[in-house]
């Protein structure tokens, strides 16, 4: 179950669909356009849509996903619950509205793999832009990884050192949606990773577990030489280089490229987590 925000301009009309694998809907907004985009998972809702169904044991109260949860609506008219997974667009930006801003986040915590793709449309100037500066992805989900030297014609700079078994472990342990349930004797066993994680395993990030000052950088932490990247961040960053991972990370997660293209975002893509805004910086900044 896919969602999406309308923060500015005139959106779709929608905000929630249910996408099957492998198929796309087209959406047009408006120009100005910004907003975010994400997935939901094991959703059951209502017949009305405006609720979660009985099957949740709360008798149709409560959340009707298990993550990415939006009041246990289907057309969501605020964002997904934490732990969630963000591409977010303003189409709008920077000088005089002539640039698009878009990033994949995971400062709300990570639940699905997401990517991005630019769609340049006729206009020749938009069209000699190429897929490896602008098509992002953040895998954080085993069995979605590709492995190392798979096809890569677009010749895209993906990250090169994660395997499925590093991508299966990359959350903190406290800040897994749901902890591996211990064993019978009621302990847990140190490492942890020698206990067997799920498959499908959100993760909080920290400001959205804590809600601290020191991890969401608010209050005497509201600046970037105050405010440090926590734990939780790194780990994102290790795993998806392309994605914003907390507050004072926008320099090293931002696209911005001409506007007047569209744009593609894929839920659950396989593939690799790209990394393209470290490799290609000079490039991207030429675009601008």
């Amino acid at each position: 179950m896919e969602a999406i925000l309308t923060q500015a301009g005139t959106g779709p009309g929608i905000g929630g669909f249910e996408l099957a694998p492998g198929k796309t809907v087209n959406f047009t907004v408006s120009a100005d356009w910004q907003g975010r985009i994400w997935g939901r998972t094991n959703c059951s809702f209502n017949t009305a849509g405006n609720g979660a169904s009985n099957l949740n044991g709360n008798n149709g109260a409560g959340a009707a996903c298990i993550s990415g949860d939006c009041g246990g609506v289907l057309n969501c008219v605020t964002s997904g619950e934490t732990p969630v997974t963000l591409v977010e667009f303003d189409l709008a930006g920077g000088v005089d509205g002539q640039q698009v801003f878009y990033d994949i986040s995971l400062v709300d915590g990570y639940n699905l793999p997401m990517g991005v793709y630019f769609i340049p449309g006729e206009n020749p100037k938009l069209q000699k832009i190429p897929p490896r500066l602008t098509n992002c992805a953040c895998i954080g989900t085993p069995g979605y990884l590709a492995p190392l030297g798979a096809e890569n014609a677009a010749s895209i700079p993906y990250e090169s050192k994660q395997t499925n078994a590093s991508v299966a472990e990359w959350c903190p342990w406290d800040l897994q949606q749901t902890l591996p349930r211990k064993p019978v004797d009621g302990v847990y066993i140190y490492p942890d990773s020698s206990i067997q994680r799920p498959l499908f395993d959100p993760c909080f990030s920290a400001c959205s577990k804590t809600n601290s000052p020191q991890d969401c950088c608010t209050g005497v932490y509201n600046s970037p030489s105050a405010c440090k990247a926590p734990l939780y961040a790194s780990m994102a960053k290790a795993i998806c280089p392309d994605a914003y991972s907390y507050a004072y990370d926008d320099q090293s997660s931002t696209f911005i490229i001409p506007s007047g293209g569209g744009w593609g975002v894929r839920i659950c893509p396989a593939g690799r987590s790209t990394n393209i805004l470290a490799t290609s910086k000079q490039e991207l900044q030429e675009l601008s």
